[in-house]
């Protein structure tokens, strides 16, 4: 079945008339249409023909195509029912190959029985992330030490400075502190609402994450993103504040950022990784 030209809105709209989709707003959709852009992305997730790959919202597969083309194995995550039909018959030669396969769903609820059927991480994850998508794959993948080696998401320009923010400055929050403990982070390339269609109202940045060598190791998972959440719970705080509230105890938290090291005026947009990994260790043995 011939594609369409992923570089022409008018014909993306066509095919889309053509068999009765529409596009849902409520799954963040929106096509790539820069076909240079598209390249540049997936340059950057630096992939062969002995790579494996997940690709999160594969749409009618303008990116899809351009992994698979590099001779990729590649698994999609799709929820939309009408996109899953299309590119089943676009990509049908490869499927036959055991080039490529699709698990339909919410991503959220698939990921880890698709996990589970493949056996292994993937080398790489890759996607056009709404936000919500964005954070809470990250997040879940990391709380269950599922680590990519290189992730490339292309996601709202403030969502991506969140994720690259330091410590100390306004955009550093928990999402921050999650995405740099587990990654490097650097930013690929910026895209303005013209790239896509339809035109979001809001400019994307596209962000490339490697997955640190030395990983900083905490005592409990669980226990980190638990305490760091709490932490910038309410920013204007300071983390005593916010740790007496998440442990119940205000006395208890002060005598924990003490034996931490951490003052308790402090708030937690000045905190480091190491600081927030400290001071969940020394909870979590205190909860022993």
């Amino acid at each position: 079945m011939n594609h369409p030209d992923y570089n022409s809105p008018a014909e993306l709209k066509q095919v889309l008339e053509i068999n009765g989709f529409s596009m849902q707003k409520k799954f963040g959709q929106n096509f790539l249409v820069n076909g240079d852009a598209r390249k540049k992305l997936i340059d950057a997730l630096d992939i062969n023909e002995n790579s494996t790959v997940w690709e999160i919202g594969p749409g009618l597969g303008s990116m899809t195509s351009e992994i698979l083309e590099r001779g990729s194995n590649l698994t999609c995550f799709e929820i939309d029912k009408g996109f899953i039909s299309l590119i089943k018959q676009y990509f049908d030669s490869y499927s036959k190959n055991n080039k490529f396969r699709i698990a339909e769903g919410d991503v959220l609820k698939t990921w880890k029985k698709q996990f589970e059927v493949e056996g292994k991480i993937p080398d790489r994850l890759f996607g056009n992330l709404p936000y919500n998508i964005a954070a809470t794959i990250i997040a879940d993948t990391i709380e269950n030490n599922v680590r990519f080696e290189k992730c490339v998401f292309t996601v709202q320009k403030e969502v991506a400075q969140r994720m690259c923010a330091k410590a100390g400055s306004q955009d550093y929050s928990s999402f921050s502190v999650l995405c740099q403990w587990a990654y490097d982070i650097k930013p690929v390339m910026d895209l303005s609402g013209g790239n896509f269609w339809p035109k979001p109202n809001v400019d994307s940045r596209a962000v490339i994450m490697t997955r640190k060598e030395n990983f900083p190791e905490c005592k409990d998972i669980k226990t980190f993103l638990s305490v760091e959440r709490a932490l910038f719970s309410s920013r204007r705080k300071t983390v005593r504040n916010n740790l007496s509230v998440y442990l119940k105890n205000n006395a208890l938290a002060v005598e924990i950022l003490q034996q931490s090291g951490i003052d308790p005026m402090k708030r937690a947009e000045v905190l480091s990784i190491n600081d927030m990994l400290k001071l969940s260790d020394v909870i979590f043995e205190a909860k022993k």
